[in-house]
C-alpha cells in the first residue's frame, strides 16, 4: 500500500509520492537512540505508578499544562497531521521531545497490551531512571539542533 502525503506548503495538494517523514517529524532518530528510548520506557513502566501519559490528547494535555518532561512520539502514525500540535506545543513549552518508529512498540514498551498502539507518550516522571532520562534528553536535544 502506498501513502501519499499532502504538502501544507502547496495548501494541502497531493505530492503525488512517498514522502519516507511524516509531515509532524522535525528530524529522524537513529536507531540505537530509539533503542534507547524504548529501553528508558520500559525501565519507567516497571517502576509503576504513573510516570507517563499516554495517547495524542493526553500528551497535548500534559504538555500545556506544563507537566511534561520529555514526548516521545511514533513516525508511523496514520495520518501523521494529527500530530503536527505536539511538537509545536513541545517548542514553545522548552519540553524535549524524540521520535520512534513504530506505535505498537512504543505501546508495548509503555506496558500496554500486545497489538495496543500508541502515538505518543509524555514523561512526566522518571524515578529510578534518570541517568538514562538525562541521555535521551540530551540525545533528542542533540538530533533537535538545540
Amino acid at each position: 500500500m502506498r501513502c501519499v502525503y499532502t504538502d501544507h506548503a502547496l495548501g494541502g495538494t497531493p505530492t503525488g509520492g512517498e514522502n519516507p517523514m511524516s509531515v509532524h517529524i522535525d528530524f529522524e532518530t537513529p536507531a540505537d537512540v530509539q533503542d534507547m528510548v524504548y529501553e528508558f520506557v520500559k525501565k519507567i513502566d516497571k517502576e509503576g505508578g504513573s510516570h507517563f501519559k499516554k495517547g495524542m490528547n493526553e500528551v497535548i494535555k500534559v504538555c500545556e499544562r506544563g507537566d511534561a518532561k520529555l514526548v516521545i512520539m511514533a513516525e508511523n502514525v496514520n495520518p501523521g497531521e494529527m500530530m503536527v500540535p505536539i511538537p509545536m506545543i513541545c517548542k514553545e513549552r522548552g519540553i524535549p521531545y524524540i521520535y520512534v518508529k513504530d506505535q505498537s512498540y512504543l505501546g508495548e514498551a509503555a506496558g500496554l497490551p500486545v497489538g495496543r498502539p500508541t502515538s505518543a507518550i509524555a514523561v512526566i516522571e522518571m524515578d529510578g531512571a534518570a541517568d538514562e532520562f538525562k541521555a535521551v534528553v540530551a540525545s533528542a536535544n542533540e538530533l533537535a539542533g538545540n
